[in-house]
């Protein structure tokens, strides 16, 4: 019975998957919006009324004379046009648009489901955390643009941007692990404490590999230091702001440089030793089919990691950046898979 858990959620799962692949896309777009420059272009939060972008030339006029009211526009964009202001614009209303699509592909099929009784009791519970962290996430989001929308910051707290982003992940995951419940049969579960103490360590290390991500790009550090291996020609550079360890390891840039990068290369082995106990795994299950993705993702992560410096001469570059985000997101996933194969 269990090896048709699928065909029996099949709807569900399917779904859910949509759901997933529209928040990898939602977090996406979050990197595209950070990297033009585009969070703090809407200065209001409207929930309905602002699914719509401008609809003539006069209400683009009144949106940009409201851009030009916050220290982004007086202090960095000063030379805008309305038609830079435009482009703009557009990634961060999508950015929301986006969220606003992935709440109605969630509820309506949602309430569809419960009508036609597909829907269990077990299930409900996880589907209202669901609703609950997509709500947080979107509050969180207001909240940090809010926080930038003045006359003194021209970008948000990377601080808060590690938050928005963390939570976005968090969702993701959550997600991801709900849908995985509905469609792998518990065969595929193995006893294998070793190997879930390790996948446990990863997931730590790398969450706070995440949130130092955030830091890099809240911070366009790597414009701080785009040498590789060295760092602006140091191995350790000089990581005291001066103001205390927590604020060096959170605001120096070197700092964060050095902490980002050590975090890949612990990483990088820690996955080449979950890699060689995987392969001691039975070798008809699951988890040692698909045993050698966390290292092929990590080893192709830390590569668009280097590349995204060693190219980080004026600007950040945008392809290289967005794909090192992307498999960033990626080896989290596959991360949370393999866990969910060795669950107790």
């Amino acid at each position: 019975m269990d090896t048709n858990i699928y065909q029996r959620n099949r709807a569900i799962v399917i779904w859910l998957f949509v759901g997933v692949g529209m928040i990898i896309v939602q977090v996406l777009l979050g990197g595209i919006t950070r990297l033009t420059g585009s969070g703090l272009s809407i200065t209001e939060w409207k929930p309905i009324l602002g699914a719509f972008p401008p609809m003539n030339e006069q209400a683009w006029q009144v949106a940009f004379e409201k851009y030009q009211q916050i220290a982004q526009y007086k202090y960095v964009n000063q030379h805008f046009t309305l038609q830079d202001f435009k482009h703009i614009f557009f990634w961060e209303w999508l950015h929301r648009d986006w969220g606003r699509l992935i709440g109605v592909v969630f509820l309506i099929p949602f309430v569809i489901f419960v009508w036609k009784r597909k829907i269990s009791r077990e299930m409900i519970a996880p589907m209202v955390i669901l609703f609950l962290l997509g709500g947080l996430q979107a509050a969180i989001g207001w909240i940090m643009v809010k926080s930038g929308i003045n006359d003194t910051d021209i970008t948000v707290s990377h601080i808060r941007l590690a938050i928005h982003f963390i939570a976005a992940l968090l969702l993701l995951v959550y997600a991801l692990w709900f849908t995985l419940k509905l469609s792998v049969p518990v065969k595929e579960i193995l006893q294998q404490p070793v190997l879930r103490n390790l996948n446990n360590w990863i997931l730590v290390l790398l969450t706070l590999q995440l949130v130092y991500g955030a830091f890099m790009a809240g911070l366009d550090a790597s414009l701080s230091a785009s040498t590789w291996p060295d760092i602006n020609g140091m191995m350790v550079p000089n990581m005291n702001s001066g103001e205390g360890f927590v604020h060096s390891i959170t605001h120096n840039v070197m700092a964060i440089h050095f902490i980002h990068r050590g975090l890949a290369y612990l990483l990088t082995i820690l996955v080449a030793i979950w890699f060689w106990k995987a392969t001691g795994t039975p070798g008809d299950s699951l988890l040692h089919r698909i045993r050698f993705l966390p290292l092929l993702v990590v080893l192709l992560q830390v590569f668009l990691g280097v590349i995204t410096v060693l190219n980080s001469k004026s600007e950040i570059p945008f392809y290289f950046a967005l794909l090192h985000q992307f498999f960033g997101m990626l080896f989290l996933m596959v991360m949370v898979w393999t866990r969910f194969l060795v669950r107790k």
